[in-house]
């Protein structure tokens, strides 16, 4: 029977699963008897006889095997839960702690807290959409992939380097963040102003030294954690991950505990009482050196304050996506539902603690503190300056503060950690595109030198992205604080633009999904005329679809619409006269990159004639190898049973064991559900 899928032996319930995406010249299958998933043949047809070369296989889970040919590959070390820890390290850097008191200022800490979940939602939205197509087909760069796939070849090998791009900024931006936060040095009249049991809170080593050393210090620290095996890397991941949540909970219970110490409707939040009302009375728009601040008042205030938070505070979500990115090294991608569990927990996390941690250290200090005062449009300051700094000082806790800029300097250089990381691996995979590159010899040269790996880290690839994160050392500069705002604007523009061409194919896959599904694809697919497998790419009613959200289509569509409208807007506040032509740069040069890019590429294929103009979208051509993924029923009699809770269900879910009683097993899968959600 050619046109279905092989027949399952009723003795032994064996599962091929997706192939790593990462070895397609191996044709790598994956087989797990103990997690119920189910792969349908590499051509889709159902017959498995017509590719007889040998392949590794993967049995139990000890991952697939390594290859012997040319060292290029990544090696598949990572477990899932050192990907989790590594997606929320790397969105956890500083842009939480040292933004969230500029967006207080700016909006007020009520509408602080909404801006935080506004943009959240907009970061939910994006990485359902690219964990979705992700899961459905684990293709490797699945941030640039799709779009080349389904927009154009060439803005996808554009939106591949704008990710690039972003990623080597934030490497840079948070080691200049460092320097920044060493030069800890509160006001000694704010701490008379709020009676602080000490005259001074300063770092004088930090004062005094160069903050050339601190940069070179901390891109060498940067540098030799990327170049250890991923292995060990993703250890170290997982305990500073780890570290960061319980910290960001501490900061959470602390400023609780601090607002509980205050006399009765002294400071509460909900009384709306200024200065710790629910919105700002009034949104400094400019401030001139030479002139009068521009000052918005009423309704009008009121959504311009609200919007300049939200994007203030995506420089502090950015990252989410770098789950998507370790897919090729990630040793549980066999497993059910590893994406979409993925994706799921790191929105979970981030929105909840970003959104607790806002809303309680604005309990304890009024938006209108003077160390909160930031009126630049870009400008990042350091530590001293932070909401969660002020607090403990208003607070009167000591020795605290110092602690939280320590912490502060570990957390920005974790993320930075990350962001070369994230950048390497980029590069790697754009090095295994040749369209992606001229052709001229010496940069083929350099391209195959980038896709080499060593024990399977992308070495070439990390020391050439760390080179880039020597922009560092601009905070040498007198202004650094404003160098630091404006590159982390134009991080946060590229990945904006990535973020809305995703959204945007996601909306394509989509209606692409449909014509599937119909058989208007058959052809493309490989598929020779059977509903079983034409049914496999059905989203809605389908058990053995990996990725399923209600309302996906909107949710993309909102994501899209609330990408483009942050990437117009983003820098508003830059052509309010005076005009700002440094900020008004900072804003849309990213723009511009990407047009080049994409403008470059189209004519490199396709030349400058325009009768030879066209689309070039390969959709599911040659996706067939690595998908799609289907997972078991869960109502399947033969899918094995949790080895935890003794019942079947899709990882992530409760099932209830029948009849009265039964409180162990109960109590068994509740636990089995937490873990899941937790590690």
């Amino acid at each position: 029977m050619a046109n279905q899928a092989p027949a399952m032996e009723t003795s032994e319930y064996r599962n091929p699963f997706p192939a790593y995406p990462t070895y397609p010249q191996y044709g790598v299958q994956v087989d797990h008897n103990n997690t119920g998933g189910y792969r349908p043949p590499a051509n889709l047809n159902g017959d498995q006889s017509s590719d007889t070369s040998p392949k590794p296989v993967l049995a139990g889970g000890d991952g697939p095997a390594r290859p012997d040919g040319p060292d290029t590959e990544l090696w598949p070390d990572l477990r899932e839960r050192h990907v989790n820890m590594i997606g929320f390290s790397m969105t956890l850097g500083v842009g939480l702690f040292l933004s969230s008191g500029k967006v207080i200022f700016i909006a007020g800490p009520g509408l602080a807290v909404i801006a935080y979940l506004l943009t959240g939602s907009l970061m939910w939205s994006t990485m359902a959409s690219m964990g979705e197509m992700t899961a459905l087909f684990p293709v490797k760069g699945p941030t640039y992939e799709f779009v080349r796939r389904f927009i154009d070849e060439s803005v996808g090998l554009a939106c591949a380097w704008m990710l690039w791009l972003s990623c080597v900024i934030v490497a840079a931006a948070e080691i200049l963040a460092v320097t920044e936060m060493f030069k800890f040095q509160v006001d000694p009249d704010y701490l008379e102003s709020v009676g602080y049991p000490e005259k001074t809170v300063e770092w004088k080593a930090g004062l005094d030294a160069d903050p050339a050393l601190w940069v070179g210090i901390f891109l060498l620290v940067e540098l030799i954690i990327n170049l250890v095996p991923v292995r060990i890397y993703g250890r170290i991941e997982y305990v500073f991950g780890c570290a960061k949540i319980c910290f960001i909970v501490a900061l959470i219970l602390i400023n609780t505990i601090l607002n509980a110490r205050q006399e009765g409707h002294e400071s509460r939040f909900w009384t709306y009482q200024y200065p710790y009302g629910f919105s700002t009375r009034e949104f400094i728009v400019k401030a001139p050196v030479d002139g009068d601040p521009v000052v918005w008042k009423g309704s009008l205030g009121t959504v311009a304050a609200l919007w300049t938070a939200m994007v203030t505070s995506f420089w502090s979500l950015m990252g989410w996506d770098v789950i998507l990115l370790t897919a090729p090294e990630n040793h549980d991608l066999a497993r059910e539902e590893t994406v979409k569990l993925s994706s799921r927990k790191i929105a979970l996390r981030v929105m909840l603690l970003y959104a607790l941690a806002v809303f309680t250290v604005g309990l304890n200090v009024p938006y209108d503190d003077e160390g909160l005062r930031n009126l630049t449009i870009n400008g990042i300051t350091g530590g001293h300056t932070s909401a969660f700094v002020l607090a403990a000082i208003r607070g009167h806790v000591r020795f605290l503060p110092h602690f939280l800029n320590g912490f502060f300097i570990f957390s920005a250089t974790t993320t930075g950690i990350n962001s070369l990381y994230a950048s390497s691996r980029l590069l790697h995979a754009i090095a295994s595109l040749r369209d992606a590159w001229p052709r001229w010899g010496w940069v083929q040269s350099i391209r195959s030198r980038l896709e080499h790996t060593r024990l399977g880290v992308p070495m070439n690839a990390v020391f050439a992205s760390w080179s880039v994160a020597f922009l560092a050392f601009l905070s040498t500069k007198p202004q650094s604080a404003e160098i630091l705002g404006r590159l982390t604007t134009v991080a946060s523009t590229a990945t904006l633009i990535v973020y809305a061409l995703n959204c945007y194919t996601f909306l394509l896959f989509f209606n692409e999904l449909e014509h599937v599904v119909a058989g208007d694809r058959d052809t493309e697919l490989h598929i020779t005329g059977s509903p079983e497998l034409r049914n496999q790419y059905r989203r809605s009613h389908n058990r053995r679809y990996p990725y399923h959200s209600h309302g996906q289509w909107l949710r993309a569509l909102y994501g899209m619409v609330f990408s483009v409208l942050m990437i117009f807007f983003q820098g508003w506040r830059s052509v309010v006269p005076p005009f700002s032509a440094s900020d008004f740069v900072a804003s849309y040069i990213s723009i511009a990159i990407f047009l080049v890019l994409t403008a470059a590429y189209f004519f490199k294929t396709r030349g400058f004639d325009p009768a030879g103009w066209h689309i070039r979208a390969e959709r599911f051509d040659g996706l067939g190898s690595i998908g799609p993924v289907v997972v078991s029923d869960p109502h399947d009699p033969r899918r094995p049973a949790c080895s935890i809770c003794g019942m079947a269900h899709r990882r992530g879910q409760i099932v209830w064991p029948e009849g009265q009683g039964q409180y162990g097993q109960k109590s068994l899968a509740v636990l089995e559900w937490v873990w899941t959600w937790m590690k």
